[in-house]
């Protein structure tokens, strides 16, 4: 079994809570370290690797501990605005590379397969799609900014 220092299991713990993250995944050799939080382990599950596996689950946070908000909260959406959010962690993108246009700007007529950023989590560009149709109002984060899960970032009004 390997073994890890359990500062480092501390310093990636922390990293979890800080950055409400509810797994981590290394691999490095034949060493592989699964860390969990908020959800339960299931004991039954087979794990065909020939690498230790060393799983720990990190607290999740007490409802009584005060949070900072990693970003500055979006104003709210108008009552006749639709609100496009970040499935997902990670860094939003208006194009797909500095030298392309934006897939979309402000006015811009969008429909539901209408492709409006990109997201890239752990080196993948996922393609965010409008999921509907209108005309964007507010672009509510700025090119390469990191986003959470559920941010918002886009309000459309729509059609």
């Amino acid at each position: 079994m390997m073994q890890i220092p359990i500062e480092e299991i501390k310093t990636l713990v922390d990293l979890m809570v800080t950055h409400d993250m509810s797994r981590i995944e290394l691999t490095s050799g034949d060493s592989h370290i699964l860390l969990r939080r908020g959800q339960p382990i299931i004991t039954s599950q087979v794990v065909s690797s020939a690498a230790p596996v060393a799983v720990a689950t990190a607290p999740a946070p007490s409802a009584s501990a005060p949070t900072e908000p990693l970003a500055p909260a979006a104003p709210a959406p108008a009552a006749n605005e639709v609100v496009i959010k970040s499935p997902m962690v990670g860094t939003f993108y208006v194009s797909p590379d500095p030298d392309s246009p934006a897939f979309v700007n402000l006015g811009d007529v969008v429909k539901p397969e209408t492709v409006v950023c990109l997201v890239e989590a752990m080196k993948v560009f996922n393609e965010i799609k409008a999921e509907v149709s209108g005309r964007i109002t507010r672009i509510l984060v700025k090119n390469a900014q990191a986003v959470e899960f559920d941010q918002p970032l886009f309000a459309v009004s729509p059609a």
